[in-house]
């Protein structure tokens, strides 16, 4: 059975807000296609090859959080980095989409900084952004619900996921959310997004097979529940 191996950073610290449902997503997406899944857990502290990774992906977090993993993370930024360059698709949501920028300011003025995947900087604000986002973009119209203060600024050249419809967003003045570097994809997009959204979870898996194996196309599944949920997200007030 062929088997693709999934990086998933930072579990304990960077999960809020449903993000291991977009783990869940992956691997039964990839099992009903007959594909093997190996999940494994990058951990603070802890040695980690990633020479045999197909996707990664990296959950929100508070604040907190980001202090206790980002040391962590830029230990790793060269191979994140490096990986991205290559190719290998990865979804970041939240906390850890912006410190795979250039990094987050706190409200209080402390430093993280980032890894550099992105070219966008992030700060931390007074007002908070909450509720549900509906956004237009080349995966088709993506749904999800943000919860986030901090405010991201895409430099010139650096490609959003897409264009808000409803909801804030990277931030209250761009009507841009996310931000797209090869297939590495940081998003806002809280709910777990992938469930609601499955061209965009197929998306990342094909970028995956298709590097390990020179697979083309994915089998298609009956996405017609999935559809009908990110019909009725997209309709919901903020």
């Amino acid at each position: 059975m062929k088997k693709l191996v999934i990086a998933h950073l930072y579990p304990r610290e960077m999960n809020i807000y449903g993000d291991l449902g977009n783990v869940i997503t992956l691997k039964k997406r990839l099992e009903w296609r007959g594909y093997g899944v190996e999940v494994r857990p990058v951990e603070i502290g802890e040695p980690f090859d990633f020479g045999e990774v197909d996707l990664v992906f990296g959950g929100g977090g508070q604040d907190s959080g980001q202090l206790i993993m980002g040391e962590d993370l830029i230990s790793r930024g060269n191979d994140l980095r490096q990986m991205a360059f290559d190719g290998v698709p990865m979804l970041v949501i939240c906390g850890t989409y912006q410190l795979f920028g250039r990094g987050f300011t706190t409200l209080e003025g402390q430093e993280i900084p980032g890894i550099d995947v992105f070219r966008a900087s992030t700060i931390g604000g007074r007002t908070r952004m909450i509720g549900n986002v509906v956004i237009d973009s080349p995966f088709g119209e993506l749904v999800g619900f943000e919860n986030h203060s901090g405010q991201t600024i895409l430099e010139p050249g650096q490609a959003a996921l897409g264009e808000v419809r409803k909801g804030h967003g990277n931030n209250p003045k761009s009507r841009q959310e996310g931000a797209v570097s090869e297939n590495a994809i940081g998003t806002y997009l809280h709910g777990p997004v992938l469930p609601k959204n499955p061209g965009l979870a197929d998306h990342l898996l094909l970028a995956a097979v298709r590097r390990r194996w020179q697979v083309t196309e994915l089998e298609p599944l009956d996405d017609r529940r999935e559809l009908a949920a990110a019909r009725v997200a997209a309709g919901r007030p903020r």
